[in-house]
């Protein structure tokens, strides 16, 4: 199959690559490492990938929506990534060292701590402002991603969330 990036574009772009983004020796070696530097920096800054923890459905979903947005991704090169993504970034791999973030007290902190930081930093969590209608999406869609079924922990984090980080 023709390739629609070829290598040459690839390289390219990664000496087009923001001034934000990591090199690629930031990342670990595999298959999909030239593909994430060259593509998936054109918009984001490595540290935004890495510190994300999905599972190869939420993978799925990033990868192919940032296609319908114009990622120059060949079938072939999302598979490759998506694996890449998995195998490194997804639940359970280990995460950047964390900063000190502590949590206010409140029912839902302790499922916040164990459920949330299985794939994301609290920095992430507590620098996000929400309606308490997105704090229930948001939620809604980690533990579908996980295929948890789990209604009580939901409400309980979603509580947890809104009251000390919502917004009107």
């Amino acid at each position: 199959m023709r390739r629609l990036v070829p290598s040459a574009l690839i390289a390219a772009l990664a000496l087009g690559a923001p001034a934000h983004a990591q090199p690629a020796n930031a990342l670990p070696p595999g298959d999909g490492r030239e593909i994430m530097t060259a593509v998936c920096t054109q918009c984001h800054a490595l540290t935004v990938i890495i510190s994300m923890r999905d599972g190869p459905v939420g993978w799925k979903r990033h990868v192919y929506h940032m296609i319908l947005r114009g990622a120059p991704l060949t079938p072939h090169d999302a598979d490759t990534l998506l694996d890449y993504l998995d195998k490194n970034f997804g639940p359970g791999q280990r995460l950047p060292p964390p900063k000190s973030i502590a949590l206010p007290d409140g029912p839902g902190k302790e499922l916040v701590e164990t459920r949330c930081t299985l794939c994301h930093d609290l920095e992430r969590v507590t620098a996000t402002r929400r309606t308490m209608s997105d704090w229930n999406g948001t939620v809604a869609n980690m533990f579908a991603r996980f295929g948890l079924s789990a209604p009580d922990d939901e409400r309980a984090i979603t509580a947890y969330l809104t009251a000390h980080f919502g917004r009107d």
